[in-house]
């Protein structure tokens, strides 16, 4: 969960981007940055789950303005989309973010981050030998967990 002066810093910056933008500044535009922000900061949520998340929070808000807020928020960089596999695409905060990779159970589906310094050893050896500024990276490691009675085994 982010402090109260992140999601403040969130919510003027993508005031300023909408302003830019020509759009509308809505409340349900910015009770969305007030949802994904107030999730722990390395939970992944995908627009479904956010829009059951608000629906039973009270608030009257759909699924596309969800989605297109999101797209919004990515595209300032207050949020970030991935694509795991075969899940649907999923967000996380970006305000405070720091660089992490993915670790993904084909068997659970459950995602953890992790951070390993030896990665940026390969990433400026990479750029080393192709010659290039490597400026950014993604890695997804998947594997099949060894957890004992996972709560987030799904079955099908």
């Amino acid at each position: 969960m982010a402090e109260k002066s992140v999601v403040d810093k969130a919510k003027k910056i993508f005031e300023n981007f909408l302003s830019r933008q020509g759009s509308r500044k809505t409340p349900e535009r910015f009770s969305v940055i007030d949802e994904l922000y107030a999730l722990p900061q390395d939970e992944h949520i995908d627009v479904e789950g956010l829009f059951l998340l608000m629906r039973n929070k009270g608030y009257t808000i759909s699924r596309a303005t969800i989605y297109n807020t999101l797209d919004l928020l990515v595209e300032c960089g207050l949020a970030v989309k991935h694509q795991f596999k075969d899940k649907v695409a999923l967000y996380e905060q970006a305000l405070t973010y720091k660089h992490h990779d993915h670790h993904v159970c084909n068997q659970c589906r459950k995602i953890r981050e992790f951070s390993d310094e030896r990665l940026n050893m390969i990433k400026e050896a990479m750029g080393r030998e192709f010659q290039s500024a490597i400026s950014s990276h993604s890695l997804v490691l998947y594997g099949d967990c060894q957890i004992q009675n996972c709560e987030n085994l799904q079955f099908g």
